[in-house]
């Protein structure tokens, strides 16, 4: 793993095992922290704008806990129509949200925010990554929709576990999929002082 030089703790404002798991991909230490901000999208509120908002508002709720660090916010929706769909609340809402992206293209959006304390100051970006679905049969849903899976993930599927079966296609970072566009995040870390590679 190329060794970071790290100018304060790194903190993950998340509990998702699958943004941990992408981050210590890079061979960073870092603890984490999770946020408690509610994410409820405001009426009229663009999915890009919703996604960058929630990722700035968890990096800051949890850089005002801690009194020294560098902490990563994300937040991911899957976007169809026009329409941010979340986490599932239940089996039936799993499966519709299936059906809805069955045999066409929708949109991952994530928000990515860094917070630097002490000192307030914060980077964020938004990244997009378009995602093909194969039609679904209805008894690959319901089979899909009883593993369990879904259940955790917005839109329904996971393309990291068994959703990848369904996923025709991609254009655009396929890490932003899982749930934290790295590269992106990479590079504003860098503007933070992190360096990569012996740079």
């Amino acid at each position: 793993m190329p060794p970071a030089r790290l100018p304060r703790p790194l903190i993950l404002a998340s509990a998702s095992p699958r943004r941990a798991g992408l981050l210590g991909r890079l061979g960073l230490t870092f603890s984490i922290v999770p946020s408690e901000v509610e994410e409820v999208r405001r009426p009229g509120e663009p999915p890009e704008e919703f996604a960058r908002r929630i990722a700035r508002e968890k990096a800051f709720s949890v850089a005002s806990r801690v009194g020294s660090g560098l902490v990563i916010g994300c937040d991911t929706i899957v976007v169809v129509d026009g329409e941010a769909l979340g986490k599932p609340s239940d089996e039936a809402e799993a499966r519709r949200m299936l059906g809805r992206l069955s045999g066409r293209a929708h949109r991952v959006i994530s928000g990515v925010a860094v917070a630097e304390q002490p000192g307030g100051r914060m980077e964020d970006a938004v990244v997009s990554t378009k995602v093909w679905f194969k039609t679904l049969a209805a008894g690959e849903i319901e089979e899909y929709v009883a593993t369990g899976e879904p259940m955790d993930k917005a839109g329904a599927y996971g393309i990291q576990e068994l959703g990848m079966l369904f996923v025709s296609r991609i254009e655009g970072d396929h890490n932003n999929v899982v749930g934290l566009p790295v590269f992106t995040l990479a590079r504003i870390l860098e503007k933070f002082g992190v360096r990569w590679f012996g740079r």
